[in-house]
């Protein structure tokens, strides 16, 4: 009987604290997903607010999500307003 039974022997305060904090699967816990910089400084941001789902609570992660959303959303409509390069003229010349 080398193994003793946990519940007809619990461990006492003093094992308890020295064993260390027990695990609590329902605590937040980060997923250590890699998160690769971009260089786009917006989409950066945006993934780094990923990290902060981390250490939230499940009903926490839909607000951390929608504002990711919304900044990449963001970076995407003003990639449209930039103005693109200039055309090249046509060798052609203007046929209207």
């Amino acid at each position: 009987m080398d193994d003793p039974d946990p519940v007809a022997h619990p461990q006492t305060p003093r094992e308890a604290v020295e064993a260390g904090p027990a695990h609590d699967p329902a605590a937040p816990a980060p997923l250590g997903v890699p998160r690769t910089p971009t260089g786009d400084a917006a989409v950066d941001a945006a993934l780094e607010r990923l990290g902060d789902a981390d250490h939230l609570a499940t009903d926490g992660h839909v607000e951390v999500y929608e504002d990711v959303h919304r900044g990449l959303r963001d970076a995407l409509t003003a990639l449209d307003a930039r103005p693109g390069p200039p055309v090249p003229p046509s060798p052609y010349g203007n046929r209207s």
